[in-house]
């Protein structure tokens, strides 16, 4: 019998007192949008706390979307911390929705997003809280549908057996389906089973109950996924592109939290897709094509959006704002509007090639925090190798109007451990910061260099799949952190500071990227010994990790470190954003000579085959510089 639908909030409210940040789980925000009487339940949770979940546009789009359907209620739910999490199972209080303060059990379907993969555990984690199986298996007919979708679901692979469906691509128009559908094969008195079957005819939806793992084909130790016999499901489940981006709504938020947020502004996204290329950026093939919103629209958005919610920054949001063909003009246009309100306009990263002076002058107004650039590479020769398409030129370029422009500090990003990559490389980077620091010192009035700031923050390589880097193996993690060291003594100014990645997180998240449906229980064992909040520092153990492994026989270093041929089936080839493998062969071929390949928004189509494959098209408002 399914749980009933009710306010639990009184069972919550006494544990409030005993846990830190009792202001993560009360309702009452202003801005909610869910409907008290509703046919049709869901409930959206996004696997991390309420302070780094409620800013994220993915949730917050298809919440608000969702609302807006006759007759359908979403809500939406957080990971409680480990103090809160242990508080409710000890006074027995499952996982409830934010807004009603219902059992998450008690919803129809139940969506979780996947922004990255360190958060397998915390899937678990809610689905343990809430009396939810965590098997797609292992589920009653009185059970929730259990779906997913997100930016990471590009190798489904290792959580598929914990969800009934997985959403592929964009989720505006497709959950909405998925919800109707499901609402129409319950009212007709369908099975589960029925009910999954009727979901996989949704395109874009993978339901993975439905695929078998074979290993007859030249393959990875993983295996790849194909329909089961007599099942009428697609071989390849493409992406969803929402048809006209242009007529969505820019403006995603609703609510304002009652705590400050890890990202406490209001967000537009201005742009979707990024063609630039950079062959180890998987978001750079899985949201194109390039879809731009009009100048018109953006300023409109901003408007509505700083009046209903108060906030005093608003932050332009897509992979690469800057490259937005009205980007200069947007900003000009927000800077008088917003003339001697003190509130600031952001861009979370420059592109180095489109930040000249007069973008300085127009990024952020009277107010100068900090720049964040991304070269990504030390050397021109990595730069080529990973098709980053900047040079030291550039870098030099921007930093310069930057400083000259009033900013003090500057953050630059990099990656570590890319294909190809040498001592050299290393030391180039430390080199690069230590040249920006040098500009700044040059350009700086001497009574205000004390504020200078240079920062560099070194990633670690992941092999990514649908990326031309998805047959590259991870540098080995004790060679990571010889290298880490070699930056380290590289960089000769001490006032430029250093930040880099933990190489054990960044070995698990290379062994979830790569890995397939055999990672399963590994995952459940890692949650059963205390692995959860994985991407939080101090709650990650790799000993943890390990030890699950290895009572299911699996090597994650072996994982990691092992190159795929290129004639291989690959764990996750059943999903795709519409790229084809002959494109990503080839740009994995011209990355070993040094070859780039140029942006199609500012030239010909370089045939990646997504726009014909998914019969989309790039959507640019201007003509790009």
């Amino acid at each position: 019998m399914r749980i009933p639908y009710e306010d639990r909030f009184a069972d919550l409210e006494p544990l409030l007192a005993r846990v830190e940040k009792p202001s993560r789980y009360i309702d009452h925000e202003w801005g909610t949008l869910s409907k008290v009487d509703a046919d049709y339940r869901a409930c959206l949770i996004y696997p991390d706390t309420y302070e780094v979940g409620l800013p994220n546009q993915g949730i917050a789009i298809l919440y608000n979307v969702l609302n807006k359907q006759e007759g359908i209620s979403c809500e939406r739910g957080y990971v409680p911390w480990v103090d809160m999490a242990d508080a409710m199972r000890e006074a027995g209080v499952p996982l409830l929705s934010l807004e009603g303060a219902a059992p998450v059990a008690s919803f129809d379907v139940v969506g979780f997003h996947v922004p990255h993969e360190m958060a397998c555990t915390n899937y678990l984690e809610a689905m343990d809280l809430a009396g939810i199986p965590f098997y797609s298996a292992d589920r009653g007919e009185d059970d929730p549908i259990i779906i997913a979708g997100g930016p990471s679901v590009y190798n489904p692979e290792p959580l598929a057996p914990f969800f009934d469906a997985i959403l592929i691509g964009e989720g505006e128009e497709s959950i909405v389906e998925v919800c109707r559908e499901h609402q129409r094969l319950r009212d007709a008195g369908a099975t589960r089973q029925e009910i999954l079957r009727g979901l996989a005819r949704v395109a874009g939806t993978y339901v993975p109950s439905l695929y078998e793992i074979r290993y007859d084909e030249p393959c990875t130790e993983h295996g790849y996924a194909v329909p089961r016999e007599g099942e009428d499901v697609p071989e390849v489940v493409y992406k969803r592109v929402v048809e006209d981006f242009g007529a969505t709504d820019p403006l995603s938020q609703s609510v304002i939290p009652y705590t400050q947020l890890v990202h406490d502004r209001l967000s537009v996204e201005v742009l979707r897709g990024c063609a630039r290329g950079c062959r180890f950026c998987q978001a750079g093939i899985t949201y194109r094509p390039v879809r731009e919103r009009s100048a018109d629209q953006i300023v409109s958005a901003v408007t509505r959006g700083l009046a209903k919610t108060g906030y005093d920054e608003v932050s332009l949001t897509s992979l690469s704002t800057t490259d937005h063909s009205c980007c200069e003009q947007i900003l000009s246009r927000l800077n008088r509007r917003l003339e001697d309100t003190g509130i600031s306009v952001s861009i979370p990263s420059q592109r180095l090639d489109s930040f000249g002076v007069n973008m300085a002058l127009q990024v952020a107004g009277e107010k100068k925090g900090g720049l964040t650039f991304a070269p990504e590479a030390g050397s021109q020769r990595m730069r080529n190798v990973i098709n980053k398409g900047v040079t030291e030129e550039d870098l030099e370029r921007a930093t310069r109007a930057a400083f000259e422009a009033g900013w003090r500090r500057c953050k630059l990003y990099f990656m570590m451990g890319l294909p190809g990559e040498r001592d050299e490389d290393i030391v180039a980077i430390a080199n690069l910061a230590d040249h920006v620091l040098d500009i700044a010192r040059e350009v700086v009035p001497k009574g205000q260099r004390g504020g200078i700031s240079v920062s560099i923050s070194v990633s670690v390589f992941i092999p990514k799949s649908s990326t031309p880097f998805q047959w590259c193996a991870q540098t080995p993690d004790d060679e990571v952190k010889r290298r880490q060291q070699l930056l380290l003594k590289s960089v000769k100014n001490r006032a430029v500071r250093v930040h880099y990645h933990d190489a054990e997180t960044s070995l698990l998240e290379a062994v979830l990227s790569r890995a397939g449906r055999d990672m399963a229980p590994v995952i459940v064992d890692a949650w059963r010994a205390g692995a959860r909040f994985d991407a939080w520092t101090e709650q990650f153990s790799l000993e943890r990790w390990e030890r699950a492994a290895e009572s299911n026989g699996i090597d994650l270093r072996h994982i990691a470190r092992t190159p795929f041929d290129l004639d291989m089936r690959l764990p996750w080839q059943h999903v795709s954003p519409g790229v084809s493998q002959g494109f990503l062969k080839r740009e994995y071929r011209r990355a070993l000579d040094g070859v780039t390949t140029p942006d199609c928004t500012r030239s010909s189509c370089a045939g990646c085959g997504i726009c014909p494959t998914l019969h989309a098209e790039n959507v640019l408002v201007g003509e790009r510089s």
